[in-house]
């Protein structure tokens, strides 16, 4: 009547979100990110389970995922704080977005040195970038407010963005490799956390270094040609209200 048999069955069955769950718990090999270890466990997990199945995360890397969509916020409130601020220091909306003309070209160079280095654009990275937003900045308003100055003092446009450009060089220089020798250590750490303090260290360092060269360029050009655009403005303004003035024959 009774048929008995032997079998092995698990201690306890595991649920997650009230589902059946089996969990996988590991930890990084050094010499990798959070996000080289969530594309290589989807990409296994396309390859290995069934289509019916159903993947969640859970500990370090749900919070990896939750923050990742929630730095692209942050970056954008982050420029628009500064611009704000700047647009209140300068009392112009044109004079920020000059200065802010270096914020790309300083992202530029940090993505290029993470793509020469290897690494991920992960949380770590991705916090570096909004610290060099601010970081970068300064360099465009030491040239625009000096050349502000000097046009108050009667100079063309050309003879004082030259001139603030040429002045505030060693400024320039100097803050930038303060910044770039702080940044080293952070770039060249290793032991426990390397991989986090790296991949600041290496935005900050290609960030300041490459978007400082391509500032002294572009930010004094983009200056000129607007300021030169917003003075031919104000002179056609200027003709046309004379000219709608003049007393008729």
């Amino acid at each position: 009547l009774i048929d008995v048999r032997e079998t092995v069955a698990p201690n306890s069955l595991n649920h997650f979100n009230q589902l059946r769950a089996a969990t996988i718990s590991a930890s990084l090999a050094p010499g990798y990110s959070m996000g080289e270890a969530l594309d290589f466990l989807d990409e296994t997990a396309q390859r290995l389970l069934p289509a019916s199945a159903q993947t969640d995360l859970d500990g370090q890397l749900r919070e990896f995922v939750k923050s990742s969509g929630t730095i692209a916020v942050t970056f954008v409130l982050a420029l628009l704080f500064i611009y704000l601020v700047l647009a209140a220091q300068f009392e112009s909306f044109i004079d920020p977005l000059i200065i802010l003309v270096s914020v790309p070209l300083s992202i530029s160079g940090a993505l290029m040195l993470l793509f020469l280095t290897g690494t991920t654009l992960n949380i770590y990275s991705q916090v570096g970038l909004i610290t060099l937003v601010g970081l970068i900045s300064k360099h465009g308003i030491l040239i625009v407010e000096f050349s502000n100055q000097l046009r108050e003092k009667g100079l063309s446009v050309y003879d004082a963005v030259v001139e603030a450009a040429s002045l505030r060089l060693r400024p320039i220089l100097m803050t930038t490799g303060a910044m770039v020798l702080g940044a080293v250590p952070l770039a060249l750490a290793s032991g426990a956390g390397a991989e986090s303090r790296r991949s600041i260290g290496y935005v900050i360092v290609g960030g300041i270094s490459f978007g400082t060269l391509l500032t002294l360029f572009v930010v004094p050009t983009v200056y000129l040609i607007i300021a030169g655009w917003r003075e031919r403005r104000l002179e056609a303004k200027g003709k046309a209200a004379g000219v709608s003035g003049a007393p008729a024959e």
